[in-house]
């Protein structure tokens, strides 16, 4: 079964699955999600709990023991199994698999996963948890869906905003969605129920934008000329290496010009995203536009022009490098 995160509620409310798996790298709807069915298992008198945290040397025996071996003081039992680094190793996805195969009525098992890769999701392992359990997808809110996310949670508490007003909290929190719980808190306690005032959400929300070099090439093939010129502004504020910002970008402009190619050729475009690793629909999709949108002269023009900041990163040619990455990132604009 797969539940979206602002599903849950709901699924919830009409009862408790044996199994949960949270799976993702969005470290709010993690917490969330975990939060609600904990909340929800002490409910229904799930009264005992035990985490279990996968680390170097974790005894899987643990896992089959615990499901077996309920407390004297409640006859219902909450385990958690977290496991950050995403691989259980042989042992570990052997036990998996035998706890999916018996699971108890009384005990209810939440496993904490990170955001897996393809082969990963593919595994006995996975496919057992998920099979047998709710999976619920904690990834990270798409920079265009901030808006209506920011949106949401204000309605939660009986507020609203402007476009206007929610693009700017958007701004303010680029990439922190705990940051952005936090300032949606705020303006809860400070201003009543009711249309925000764009000038006293300014006044009042800090900027806790957490500049990410990764989600810089979203910008850049957006053409997003505001948001490139904030975020290359951030990582430089941030401390961020110039040489990694350059390799990301150039590595995005070479997976453009790939599938160009390719395209051209007439090869199969999921092939193409799979070859030239170009993940996610919303990255496939932005991929695929601006392979259509621009020439291929551009594409090798961005290329010189990368291989130029490189040269002036390693000091063998003059310029500002912060000034030639914006405008290697400008090329991509409508």
């Amino acid at each position: 079964m797969l539940l979206r995160a602002e599903e849950l509620e709901r699924h919830l409310a009409r009862g408790l699955a044996p199994l949960y798996v949270i799976h993702g790298d969005e470290p709010l709807q993690s917490l969330e999600a975990a939060d609600a069915i904990r909340a929800r298992a002490r409910a229904q008198g799930f009264a005992e709990r035990e985490v279990l945290t996968v680390e170097r040397g974790f005894d899987w025996g643990l896992l089959a023991a615990s499901g077996a071996n309920l407390s004297l003081f409640s006859s219902k039992k909450l385990i958690e199994l977290r496991i950050p680094g995403g691989k259980p190793g042989t042992e570990g996805a052997a036990a998996i698999v035998q706890y999916c195969s018996a699971l108890v009525a009384d005990v209810l098992a939440i496993v904490t996963l990170p955001k897996l890769d393809r082969r990963s999701q593919d595994t006995a392992w996975f496919k057992a948890l998920t099979r047998e359990g709710a999976l619920i997808n904690t990834f990270q809110v798409e920079r265009a869906q901030l808006p209506q996310w920011i949106a949401a949670r204000l309605a939660r508490q009986k507020q609203k905003a402007s476009r206007e007003t929610l693009q700017f909290l958007a701004d303010s929190v680029e990439g922190n969605l705990l940051a952005a719980h936090q300032e949606i808190q705020k303006l809860g306690l400070l201003f009543p129920p009711g249309e925000l005032d764009f000038d006293a959400v300014c006044g009042a929300v800090l900027n806790v934008a957490r500049y990410d070099a990764f989600k810089l090439n979203e910008a850049m093939l957006a053409g997003d000329k505001a948001r490139l010129a904030r975020m290359l502004d951030g990582l430089k504020s941030e401390g961020e290496a110039p040489p990694k910002i350059l390799w990301v970008l150039s590595d995005e402009i070479r997976a453009v010009a790939k599938v160009q190619a390719g395209l051209a050729q007439g090869e199969d475009l999921q092939r193409l995203y799979g070859n030239n690793r170009v993940w996610g629909e919303a990255r496939q999709r932005a991929v695929a536009a601006a392979a259509r949108r621009l020439k291929a002269t551009a594409l090798a023009a961005a290329l010189r022009h990368a291989a130029r900041i490189d040269r002036t990163i390693k000091g063998l040619a003059r310029g500002d490098v912060w000034d030639e990455l914006l405008q290697l990132c400008l090329r991509f604009a409508r």
